[in-house]
């Protein structure tokens, strides 16, 4: 009676299914999202400071810079289908243990090698990280009613993560020096390591045949190719450079690799027949279009701020608030939303509400309007976030259980793509706009106008040199161009987002909510199935 009572109780504390500690188990996970939100943006304001001390070229800054966001894209099915094989958990611990490993290395750095090499391993632990929450989220809310309420409290996370990172950056840098942003992440990983291991079910995917390692490899290849060269072209490099051209064109082909190889195997990486069901295709594309229209854009408005309006960069921050402040009321409120309305209609309103905010941002001009840029922000918060909370819960509920680990990844992978390809599209769309507009300055050389076309900062630096009404004249008009560009952008922008509403026709009219029967169990290891279940010999 004691080893039934054993057996019957062991399961119990392992396993993801729906138990009374799901809601902490919620808690955990929304920590390690917190960090993996919070390194991808903290740095950005340590750029000046790790530029003078470590002396960087201006390659090694961008490695710098753009490694983490890199390597996380490209390794996300990689390490998502992984999970799905070996355990989710596990692979979410080992991520907390590198993420704690390589902070401290970074944190430490002495050149700006060892600093890329730190921050390629950050962007590792982050790719463990981040598909194993959704998934492990995935398995333990089986209900989708309670699980539209966890991804929302999930993604009002990551909206707090995103926003809060310049702050305490900044605030760490007043009081500390630059590896002080890094050495944050230390303490938490020390807390996150046992209590994830005692809190946290594993859970496993689809186990049945070999784990496909080519396939992993030239995803992750593939990935790398494509999302540095859509960096590349985010970042002004020509789109006929060989070192934008080669990456894409090769990432596309072992892209194209992949998915062959996937239709051939029995038991692939990634089972493609998932893109069959329109629910999940759609919410993809409509994760990729949100990201695509409005990254770039978010961009645009820090640079309107700071270098239009002429706000410092706390001052910027704090003008952004409201956005992240609505972003997380709507992540809240978005559970009721979709039971009410269900997903087709909620995720139409988030991209037309998302879109009448970028108009009425149109009306921003040279001078500060704080009224407008208030409601203008606290719209694209609010729009922005439903139509993602819908999108990301719907592709959830589409993917079944034993593939929630390459879901999940999909998922995440989508959302980098669109705001690789959103920042080069919305950057060329801007300097589309502005450039030709400083091209025929009165006064000012040829050389220098076209240095002051590059960017509205190195315009005022090209003025600053200039001086006098010469000067004066050529900062008026890249202000004035810079305003027209950032309407064009805002124009096109809505357009995209208008599109995407279009494209959430295809997502499903009501909120299914009824799941089979067994989903509601709470199901043990596979390991514990295995030694539970009789054995029948042929």
């Amino acid at each position: 009676m004691s080893g039934t009572t054993t057996a019957a109780v062991r399961p119990r504390r392992r396993t993801a299914g729906p138990g009374a500690n799901r809601w902490v188990v919620l808690v955990v996970l929304c920590v390690s999202l917190l960090l993996v939100a919070l390194d991808a943006t903290v740095l950005h304001v340590a750029v000046p400071a790790v530029t003078e001390d470590l002396r960087p070229s201006g390659m090694e800054l961008l490695w710098i810079v753009d490694v983490y966001p890199l390597v996380c894209a490209s390794l996300l099915i990689l390490f998502g289908t992984l999970g799905d094989r070996v355990g989710r958990r596990r692979v979410l611990l080992l991520g907390y243990g590198l993420f704690g490993v390589a902070s401290a290395a970074a944190a430490l750095a002495q050149t700006p090698g060892t600093l890329i090499l730190a921050r390629a391993l950050l962007g590792t632990g982050g790719a463990m990280i981040m598909p194993a929450t959704l998934s492990i989220l995935r398995q333990v809310f089986p209900d989708r009613r309670e699980r539209a309420l966890a991804i929302g409290i999930w993604s009002a996370v990551a909206a707090v993560g995103a926003a809060v990172g310049p702050l305490l950056g900044g605030f760490l840098l007043e009081h500390f020096w630059w590896g002080a942003v890094f050495l944050v992440n230390i303490p938490l990983m020390l807390v996150s390591l046992p209590v994830g291991r005692i809190l946290l079910p594993e859970s496993y995917g689809d186990r049945d045949g070999p784990w496909d390692v080519v396939g992993a490899l030239t995803a992750a290849g593939g990935l790398f190719g494509v999302v540095l060269g859509v960096k590349r072209l985010g970042g002004g490099e020509a789109p006929a450079s060989p070192f934008t051209v080669l990456p894409l064109l090769a990432g596309a082909a072992l892209l194209v690799l992949f998915v062959r190889r996937q239709r051939r195997l029995a038991h692939p990486l990634v089972d493609l027949r998932m893109f069959r069901r329109p629910g999940f295709s759609t919410a993809v594309g409509c994760i990729v279009l949100a990201m695509l229209a409005l990254v770039g854009l978010e961009l645009i408005a820090a640079q309107y701020l700071q270098l239009v309006l002429g706000l410092s960069p706390l001052q910027t921050g704090l003008r952004l608030l409201p956005l992240t402040v609505a972003a997380m009321a709507a992540g809240l409120a978005g559970a009721r939303m979709l039971r009410r309305f269900g997903p087709r209609r909620m995720v139409c309103f988030g991209f037309c509400l998302t879109a009448a905010a970028v108009l009425t941002l149109t009306a921003m001009g040279a001078d500060d309007d704080a009224p407008l840029l208030l409601s203008g922000f606290v719209l694209l918060g609010f729009g922005l976030e439903t139509t993602l909370f819908g999108a990301y819960e719907s592709m959830l509920s589409e993917c079944p259980a034993d593939q929630a680990g390459g879901g999940a990844a999909i998922g995440e992978t989508s959302y980098q793509l669109g705001a690789g390809i959103g920042i080069a599209l919305l950057g060329s769309v801007m300097n589309a706009a502005y450039a030709p507009q400083l091209r025929q300055v009165p006064g000012v050389p040829r050389h220098a106008s076209r240095a002051a076309g590059h960017s509205l900062g190195e315009a005022y630096e090209v003025a600053g040199r200039l001086g006098g009404p010469t000067g004066e004249a050529l900062r008026r008009v890249a202000r004035d161009a810079f305003v027209h560009g950032l309407h064009v952008t805002l124009l096109v922008s809505a357009g995209l987002l208008l599109l995407g509403a279009l494209m959430a026709l295809r997502l499903p009219r009501v909120m299914q909510c009824a799941e089979p029967q067994r989903a509601a169990v709470e199901l043990p290891a596979p390991r514990e199935r295995e030694a539970a279940e009789p054995k029948v010999s042929a």
